[in-house]
């Protein structure tokens, strides 16, 4: 009963015209940029926080989330269509998808995946609505020597799943903590690593640095000769029903990416990506048909769209319950958080319920609207990939630098940015991990911050962090974890498996 009542209060907040608009708003961005290969949510996200200023704290996390698991979405579309993956968790579909395409049956295809999103969304949603509060209790036991051990496993898993070389990762996470650092003392009162630039006593912004490592330093690269080759497919899309054969095929691969996909997306460095591939590799381990994979199953297609769905949602219940962000996105919106002065965390749920339940019921709401929008308006999407990419960005960075201007009314942050886009261009072109970078940053101030405060209280004792049970615990995981994967057998099938 007590979840009906909260989950009443949720729809309450919602389904009220301003945070509907603002869900449609996010749901159609998110279609767009997984529609447009290149543009993913990261980047998206990173461009709008400014924009998070001026709106109430509700209407932008259901925004920021609405482009989040709408991006899975339109991902898909071009994926099938085009051969196109606009998201990276696209890639799976667009094996099984195109040839489905190929095959005349591209509004089968489309149909498939909005249902199996659809589906997983709502259960990913059913899932959080039951275990966060429970989780929130949890945490609400939680002190700065168990906070501090969660932020570093939290950290090391990030690197463990990242898509980069172990050590480049926890090099990444390493320089985006010690970018952390910037700015004044909170104990000390003491400049750190300022030079004496007043612009930087109050630290590094985290919205150039998001902006420019992710957006800008993802748009420089599109612009690349290699970067508008593209393939249309001349077929025209015809029936979008499945079969009654089809729904057979699909309802299963449905139910095991969803459940899968829930898991998936609780875990640090997780989430979508992770999700699709282990799906697809479940579904050619269990099919009794594994040949046709490859060949245009609707398994390799309704089994990755649940999956990478389900845990695009699932990845906030760490974010809610432990202000603990499971990917890159997270961080994002864990910053969008910040600057409306909420403390990601337990707390929100008692703080202010009705964001909390309200985010929650948007999810449902985001997911029926992703449904409408993305079957109808297919050609649309697809048209936009014939605009060149050298008339689309221009306009973006110029709106970018408006918004970051408008941060402080201070060029010093456009300039920021610029920075910060040269260091995140050549990060790509040395093939280096960014998420675990943005992690470090998010990370770092709590890290730093709960491992001073526990020190304080034990006047300087370091076996604190040894004597409460939990935090031991999790230390231990995260020690065996990192010794694990330092491994040279296990180094290996890591490497293999990310190269699959």
């Amino acid at each position: 009963m007590e979840l009906l009542s909260n989950l009443a209060l949720g729809f309450s907040h919602a389904l009220t015209l301003t945070n509907l608009s603002y869900a449609f708003i996010g749901c159609l961005l998110g279609t767009l940029i997984g529609v447009l290969p290149g543009l993913g949510p990261l980047a998206t996200i990173s461009m709008l926080l400014p924009l998070t200023y001026v709106l109430p704290p509700d209407s932008a996390l259901i925004m920021l989330a609405g482009i989040y698991y709408g991006a899975q979405y339109g991902g898909s579309t071009t994926a099938i269509v085009v051969n196109l993956p606009g998201e990276s968790s696209s890639v799976v579909t667009a094996i099984d998808g195109h040839q489905l395409a190929r095959q005349g049956r591209a509004g089968v295809a489309l149909s498939t995946a909005a249902i199996g999103s659809f589906f997983a969304g709502c259960v990913a949603t059913l899932a959080i609505a039951m275990f966060a509060p429970m989780l929130a209790e949890v945490a609400f036991e939680f002190g700065p020597k168990e906070y501090f051990a969660l932020m570093v496993l939290g950290l090391l898993l990030a690197t463990v799943l990242s898509d980069g070389p172990l050590l480049e990762s926890i090099a990444m996470v390493v320089l985006g903590a010690m970018i952390s650092l910037i700015g004044t003392d909170v104990n000390t009162g003491e400049q750190r690593f300022t030079f004496g630039i007043s612009q930087l006593f109050d630290g590094i912004d985290f919205v150039p640095l998001a902006m420019g490592i992710f957006g800008f330093a993802e748009i420089v690269r599109n612009l690349h000769p290699n970067a508008e080759a593209r393939s249309l497919l001349a077929s025209k899309i015809t029936s979008l029903f499945p079969t009654r054969e089809d729904f057979r095929k699909m309802a299963a691969p449905i139910l095991r990416g969803s459940a899968l996909g829930t898991m998936l997306g609780v875990l640090p460095g997780g989430g979508a990506a992770l999700a699709s591939f282990a799906s697809y590799s479940l579904e050619k381990k269990v099919s009794r048909e594994p040949e046709t994979f490859g060949k245009g199953a609707i398994a390799g297609v309704a089994g990755p769209e649940s999956a990478n769905n389900a845990a695009a949602q699932t990845s906030f219940i760490p974010l809610l319950t432990l202000g603990l962000p499971s990917n890159a996105v997270m961080a994002l919106i864990i910053a969008a958080m910040m600057i409306h002065d909420i403390q990601p965390g337990p707390r929100v749920m008692t703080a202010d319920p009705g964001l909390f339940w309200g985010l929650i019921a948007s999810m449902w709401v985001g997911n029926l609207m992703l449904v409408l929008l993305n079957l109808p308006l297919v050609g649309l999407w697809v048209k936009l990939l014939t605009i060149p990419y050298r008339f689309l960005y221009p306009a973006i960075l110029m709106f970018c630098c408006i918004g970051i201007f408008s941060l402080k009314n201070d060029t010093f942050e456009i300039y920021q940015a610029a920075l910060f886009c040269i260091i995140g261009y050549a990060i790509l072109q040395l093939k280096l991990p960014p998420a675990p970078l943005l992690m470090g940053l998010v990370l770092g101030p709590q890290v730093e911050e709960n491992f001073r405060r526990a020190m304080l209280l034990a006047r300087g004792d370091a076996t604190v962090f040894f004597t409460s049970p939990l935090s031991a615990s999790l230390l231990g995981i995260a020690v065996v974890m990192l010794v694990f994967m330092a491994l040279p057998a296990i180094r290996a099938r890591r490497k293999e498996a990310l190269r699959e």
